[in-house]
């Protein structure tokens, strides 16, 4: 997600009011006080990708500074070297590295995943609930899916989760860059269990994010949510790049457009775009294929995000505006751009042609230009100059 979605969010919520009055953080009241005898909860984190650490790394960092004894987090990424890494930063006493999901399942009592696409996720919550069923929970256990879905497959991760006894689940998408991320400046959305909800929003806030907004028991609702910001944000890529392709077509400097976003559109995360568009930087993130491996979790990259998981997210919007006969003609188009993006890259791949290893999903200003007739990924190159 982009600092453009997040900065917008900020803006609105920051000064969303009930009665005169800014909301709170927290859209709930604070859990009662545990007693003398209480222990501090068990902390599972699956999915060490670009975001997923740095939310573990946070989490891990608030506790062990503001929570009396509370355990080091226990973590598990398909590649062990991303456990690795923040096991090296952090220390043994913030962070437990699992040895598989099956210690995860059975030895955490709240478990967040944030994993790359749809087929991970129900690959990771069938293997926990296989798990549970061999060895039944004897106490409640939260699950926490932090990932970008398709809205279904919420209700389908609820009847895995809720045929094991004292088990719940919410979704709880997030939206922000690595880099807000990072700031703990997270916005949070949630759906699913009232009394699971206020222990992990207590749980976040402030230790990865700012706010938290509740939309309800529906746990198909967060990730809706979640695929309608990304529909804002790909459609603005999208009008980014039909107008770059314009300025170039008819002989206006790429510069001159990146100018004049900054002077009307001041939102950082447009203008990160914008930059990447005019210079031709579509270096991005890396979210491998399912086809790669099993259990797939997203992987550091560089400094973007992957043009796959802007085609997944596009079709996942599609499909969500079929389901409720709401058009958005501008995502089809975006889809297509992306498609068309991603297959040029590809071919540089196989010819030893490209320039980034993992392209950006800024890359989506190539579809807009070879429709033009100009070049995908190099604007200087057979540049349209007009004459005064």
């Amino acid at each position: 997600m982009t600092d453009l979605l997040h900065s917008a969010l900020h803006s609105a919520t920051s000064k969303a009011s009930v009665g005169g009055a800014e909301t709170p953080p927290v859209p709930y009241s604070r859990p009662v006080t545990p007693g003398s005898t209480a222990y501090p909860s068990q902390i599972g984190f699956v999915g060490l990708g670009a975001m997923g650490s740095v939310m573990a790394r946070n989490l891990a960092n608030y506790r062990g500074a503001h929570v009396h004894a509370s355990p080091p987090i226990l973590v598990w990424n398909r590649s062990p070297a991303s456990c690795d890494k923040l096991f090296a930063e952090l220390g043994q006493h913030k962070i437990r590295i699992a040895k598989s999901l099956e210690q995860v399942a059975t030895e955490c009592d709240i478990i967040f995943t944030a994993l790359a696409n749809d087929e991970a996720v129900k690959s990771t919550y069938t293997k926990f609930t296989e798990t549970l069923k061999h060895t039944p929970p004897p106490r409640g256990k939260i699950f926490v899916e932090m990932s970008t879905i398709y809205p279904t497959l919420a209700g389908e991760l609820d009847i895995l989760i809720s045929s094991v006894p004292h088990c719940h689940l919410i979704t709880s998408p997030v939206f922000g860059t690595p880099s807000v991320a990072d700031a703990a400046q997270l916005l949070i959305v949630m759906s699913g269990d009232y009394r699971s909800k206020k222990e992990v929003a207590y749980m976040l806030v402030p230790a990865v994010g700012r706010k938290v907004v509740d939309l309800g028991g529906n746990l198909e609702k967060a990730p809706t949510f979640k695929l309608i910001g990304n529909s804002l944000i790909l459609g603005t890529l999208e009008i980014l790049a039909e107008s770059y392709t314009l300025a170039e077509k008819s002989g206006i400097a790429s510069s001159e457009v990146h100018a004049l976003v900054k002077d009307i559109f001041p939102a950082p995360g447009l203008i990160r775009y914008s930059d990447r568009m005019s210079n031709d930087q579509f270096d991005g993130i890396l979210f491998p294929s399912l086809a790669l491996v099993i259990l797939n979790v997203a992987c550091s990259g560089t400094t973007g995000f992957a043009i796959d998981g802007g085609i997944k997210d596009a079709s996942h919007i599609r499909r969500l505006t079929a389901v409720h006969n709401s058009p958005m003609p501008l995502i089809d188009i975006a889809h297509q751009h992306l498609i068309t993006a991603r297959a040029i890259h590809t071919s540089q791949v196989q010819a030893g042609q490209e320039t980034v290893d993992v392209l950006d999903w800024s890359g989506i200003v190539a579809g807009a230009r070879v429709a033009a007739g100009l070049e995908p990924f190099d604007h200087k190159r057979r540049a349209v100059v007009q004459e005064d």
